[in-house]
């Protein structure tokens, strides 16, 4: 069994009574998983306080605690077995003793840290498609979950609780995984989720306004520094050198590598072309500077272009081959993220996750690069959340769509019906043509709809859930994943 006194050789701490030299199972931050020979992480949340749980895990059996708040201020009972520690931030106390408590697993992997407000995703699949190309074995974290092995794992959040990383870390090392990809999001950062993590290559892709609020952050320059926070654990550092805050970053942090789609950079690309068919939809460019080939990238928009030359920087990086790199970007495939579910010389479904304005006017703005005769969009919006996103994705629609399909996405416990209505009077007011639009509240028949009616040329772009698998209504989630039904949909029709 460990010996507390191992657990916090990484962490500042002051004894205020009894012995580290104890013995210790398990870390814990949920009074309800107390026990005999656990560690109790006291912190204090935006709903709940931990501290004030001690007496109930006191009862349990544990017998140590880590705490935040002045010892005097804590209802604790009087035992002299009891082990209290004080630390200046207890999430931080609670990564580094979940680091120890599985053995440092990131130590024994090739760590490679994404962040960036659009793309993270994308450009972590591209890093582990690669690699994997390559034979070699890779555990993922982000968005879409947690991948080992083959092996897929549900998460609550981009950036999982700190301990739950170690943990699947642990998984990672112990199922011979050789690296781990991981999208590192702002609030990761911010409290304390990565800390202890010292990755190889970090990622900086690029930031926007988004994520700030009373229980986000609290402006844009708090958002900025956690972001940059990757590059203060991180070796080896690479930035997009086309986004706005490229140089604050660069000045802060000297020694970055740089990629762009603008102008010279470490890694550039150069004489980027749309190319659309029956057998691929994507991008062909040539890539420029520390790595020199020409790539196919089988996802559309100049915007996974700047994704894939991070990829490729990571990877070239490596010392990973060039033929093995491009293989892999032609055969790419990233679940919800610009998924081409269906091409033919006739027409393309796309289905991706872009749910609010600016996303939806930047996947429209890509598609219409490709030239459609026709682009047709399905979109919804969720219920129970605010009116400005459903106001700014029919406002979207109709500026950059030909034909818009307006149904469900999540309507919670709000009538679909409402919501539509909603996108519908903004689509109108923002000059839409009442023609150019069917108002269609079941998504199954709105899919079937665009498909069944699709004409030569068309693009049709299925919008707002991605990789998401369910439906949400009245509380109640049951399964739902668009890919799937667009090829239901396909099959059903005997489309071709």
């Amino acid at each position: 069994m460990d010996r507390l006194a191992d657990w916090l050789k990484e962490l500042e701490y002051e004894v205020i009574s009894g012995e580290t030299d104890i013995p210790v199972e398990d870390v814990i931050y949920d009074s309800r998983k107390a026990g005999p020979n656990t560690v109790f992480v006291c912190m204090t949340g935006t709903k709940t306080d931990s501290h004030d749980f001690i007496k109930d895990v006191y009862e349990k059996g544990c017998r140590a605690f880590v705490v935040e708040k002045d010892p005097a201020e804590l209802s604790l009972p009087e035992d002299d077995s009891i082990t209290l520690l004080a630390v200046g931030n207890s999430r931080r106390a609670l990564a580094l003793l979940s680091g120890a408590r599985f053995g440092h697993p990131t130590e024994k992997l090739c760590c490679i840290g994404i962040t960036g407000t659009k793309g993270k995703t994308t450009t972590s699949f591209m890093v582990k498609s690669i690699l994997e190309h390559c034979k070699k074995k890779v555990g993922l974290i982000g968005t879409n979950g947690c991948y080992i092995a083959g092996e897929h794992f549900e998460t609550k959040n981009t950036t999982p609780e700190s301990y739950e990383l170690n943990e699947y870390f642990d998984r990672m090392v112990k199922s011979g995984c050789e690296y781990m990809v991981m999208e590192c999001s702002s609030q990761g950062f911010k409290m304390h989720r990565t800390d202890g993590i010292k990755f190889n290559y970090g990622v900086f892709l690029n930031i926007s306004p988004d994520h700030i609020g009373p229980h986000e952050h609290a402006d844009f320059d708090e958002y900025l520094s956690c972001k940059m926070k990757l590059f203060s654990q991180c070796e080896t550092g690479i930035i997009n050198a086309d986004d706005g805050h490229a140089g604050e970053i660069m000045e802060a942090f000297p020694g970055l590598y740089t990629y762009s789609i603008r102008d010279k950079a470490d890694y550039y690309a150069e004489n980027i072309h749309y190319t659309a068919g029956s057998d691929f939809m994507g991008v062909e460019f040539s890539v420029r500077g520390r790595f020199e080939d020409e790539v196919r990238l089988a996802i559309p928009g100049e915007f996974n272009v700047s994704n894939a030359l991070a990829a490729i920087s990571v990877c070239a990086s490596i010392g990973l081959p060039k033929d093995d790199i491009n293989e892999a970007l032609c055969n790419i495939h990233v679940d919800g993220r610009m998924e081409t579910v269906y091409k033919s010389d006739r027409f393309q479904v796309i289905v991706d996750y872009a749910h609010n304005e600016v996303s939806m006017e930047s996947l429209l703005n890509t598609l219409r690069s490709y030239s459609p005769k026709r682009l047709v969009v399905v979109f919804g919006c969720g219920g129970n959340r605010s009116k400005d996103r459903r106001t700014g994705m029919g406002g979207a629609a109709a500026k950059a769509a030909d034909f818009s399909i307006f149904t469900s996405d999540n309507s919670r416990f709000e009538k679909p019906e409402d919501i539509i209505a909603d996108i519908e009077e903004a689509y109108l007011n923002a000059g839409g043509d009442k023609n150019s639009y069917i108002k269609i509240p079941d998504r199954r028949e709105a899919i079937e709809y665009a498909v069944t009616h699709a004409t030569d040329g068309d693009i049709i772009a299925v919008i707002g859930k991605g990789h998401e698998d369910y439906q949400e209504v009245n509380g109640e989630r049951t399964h739902f994943l668009d890919r799937e039904v667009i090829k239901e949909s396909l099959d059903k029709t005997k489309v071709k």
